[in-house]
C-alpha cells in the first residue's frame, strides 16, 4: 500500500475561493429541507432540493450521524465598573465532557475571554431568574484562561448552561443568537451536550427524511465527537504544516462499530465531524495493532508519518477496537483527535460525504479537497454561480465519487 503524500508543504493560498458577503446565509431557511443540495456523483453536478436526498443515496448506503448537542456556551457577564466581559465556555479541564456537563455546583473550565484585560481578578457574576452562575479566572493556558464556576447546588453545569447562555454562532453570521437559533442551530437527532459550533451538514435533515430513509431501507448509525471553537477557524499560516489542529472529543458506541464493520455498505458520513470520527477510528485500530495499550488519542500528521509495512482493512482496524472493548467489557470507545484531513490524505473508512459550503482556506475545505481532488473548485464554482447559499445555515452537498 503507497504510502499517504504529506500534506505540510501545501499552501493554504491554493485553497481559496472569492467568498462575497451576499452568498454567507445569515438566517436559516424556514423549513430544513428545502435548502438546495448540490449531488456530485462521479464527476457530475446536479442541482437538487435537500428534500430528495433518500432517493439520490445509493440503496447500500449505511448513512453516520453525528449526535453531538450545541451547548449555550456563550456566557456574557458585566463587571460593577459597566465592561462587558464575554467567556465562552470551550471544554472542561481535566474531566471527561459527559462527567463534567453532570458535575452539580462548582467545576473549572477552559474558556476563551472577551475583553480579558478588563478582568485580572475578582469574581464575575450573572444571575436569572431561576440561577446563580459566578466566575473566578484562575490561570491562562495560550489563548484562553481556566475559569472556575460555582452555581446551585441543585443543578448540573449543562443546566445552568442553558439558563444563563446563549447559542455561540459562528462570527461571519455577523449578528447576535435569536430565540429561534436555539432549535435550529441543533440537528433534530442532537442527544449528547458538548459542542460549541453544529455540525451544519446534519441541520438540513427533519424526522420526515430520516422516517423516509427507513422506508428505502437505508440503514442509520451514529457517533459523537464535540465540535470545537477551532473547527470553523481558517488557516493563517503559509503552509499546512504550521497550522496546529484543534483537538475535539469523541465517543462511540461498540454496537456501532458492529454496524460499519459488519456491512459492506457504501459509508456516507454526514458532515466533516463524522467523517473525522470515522477516519480516527480507523487510526486507532493502526496504533492498537502496534500498542495494544495505546490510548485513542490521533495526532495531527500521525496517518502521514506512520511506518507500519501492513496497514489493516476498515474491518480489521474495527476489529482491533471491538476486541479491545470486549476484553475491557467496555461499550464503548472514547478518545480524542487531531487528525487533519488535507490533500495527500487517503480515506480509509468513509465512501461519501453530506457537507455543507466551507470557509476559504479552512481545514475543512481541505477535507472536501483531499475526497474530491482538484473537483472541489468545479463544486464551489458551480455553487457560486448557481446562487447557493453558502457557510453553516447554508446549503448542502452530496459528494459520491
Amino acid at each position: 500500500m503507497s504510502k499517504m503524500q504529506h500534506p505540510k508543504n501545501i499552501r493554504i493560498e491554493d485553497f481559496d475561493y472569492p467568498l462575497e458577503e451576499s452568498s454567507i446565509a445569515k438566517y436559516p431557511l424556514k423549513q430544513r429541507d428545502q435548502s438546495k443540495l448540490l449531488f456530485y456523483n462521479h464527476g457530475k453536478i446536479s442541482r437538487h432540493q435537500f428534500s430528495e436526498a433518500p432517493e439520490l443515496l445509493p440503496p447500500d448506503s449505511l448513512l453516520v450521524f453525528n449526535e453531538t448537542r450545541v451547548v449555550q456556551a456563550r456566557l456574557l457577564f458585566q463587571k460593577a465598573t459597566g465592561a462587558r466581559i464575554e467567556v465562552f465556555v470551550l471544554k472542561p479541564h481535566d474531566q471527561d465532557i459527559h462527567e463534567a456537563f453532570q458535575k452539580y455546583g462548582e467545576g473549572d473550565w477552559q474558556c476563551f475571554v472577551g475583553n480579558a484585560k478588563k478582568w485580572k481578578e475578582g469574581e464575575l457574576k450573572l444571575e436569572g431568574e431561576n440561577f446563580v452562575l459566578k466566575a473566578t479566572r484562575k490561570k491562562q493556558v495560550g489563548n484562553s484562561f481556566i475559569i472556575h464556576f460555582e452555581w446551585d447546588k441543585d443543578k448540573t453545569f449543562a443546566l445552568v448552561l442553558e439558563q444563563a447562555g446563549e447559542i455561540p454562532l459562528p462570527p461571519y453570521l455577523k449578528r447576535e443568537a435569536e430565540k429561534a437559533d436555539r432549535t435550529r442551530y441543533q440537528t433534530v437527532y442532537a442527544r449528547n451536550n458538548g459542542s460549541v459550533a453544529a455540525p451544519t451538514a446534519g441541520l438540513h435533515f427533519t424526522e420526515d427524511i430520516l422516517k423516509r430513509l427507513d422506508q428505502k431501507n437505508i440503514r442509520k448509525t451514529t457517533v459523537t465527537l464535540h465540535v470545537g471553537a477551532g473547527t470553523f477557524k481558517p488557516v493563517s499560516e503559509r503552509t499546512i504544516g504550521e497550522h496546529e489542529m484543534h483537538t475535539e472529543q469523541i465517543v462511540v458506541q461498540k454496537s456501532t462499530l458492529k454496524q460499519v464493520r459488519d456491512n459492506n455498505q457504501k459509508i456516507v458520513a454526514v458532515g466533516t465531524t463524522s467523517v473525522r470520527t470515522l477516519e480516527s477510528l480507523y487510526w486507532y485500530g493502526v496504533k492498537l495493532m502496534e500498542n495494544s495499550s495505546a490510548t485513542f488519542s490521533i495526532g495531527q500528521w500521525y496517518p502521514y508519518e506512520n511506518k507500519s509495512p501492513h496497514l489493516p482493512s476498515k474491518q480489521e482496524a474495527l476489529d482491533i477496537i471491538i476486541n479491545k472493548l470486549d476484553k475491557e467489557q467496555k461499550e464503548n470507545i472514547r478518545g480524542e483527535t487531531q487528525l487533519i484531513i488535507a490533500p495527500g490524505y487517503d480515506y480509509k473508512m468513509v465512501d461519501a460525504m453530506f457537507t455543507n459550503f466551507h470557509l476559504p482556506k479552512s481545514t475543512l475545505l481541505l477535507l472536501v479537497a483531499a475526497y474530491l481532488g482538484d473537483d472541489w473548485r468545479r463544486v464551489y464554482d458551480y455553487a457560486l454561480q448557481n446562487n447557493f447559499r453558502l457557510l453553516s445555515y447554508g446549503d448542502s452537498c452530496l459528494l459520491i465519487k
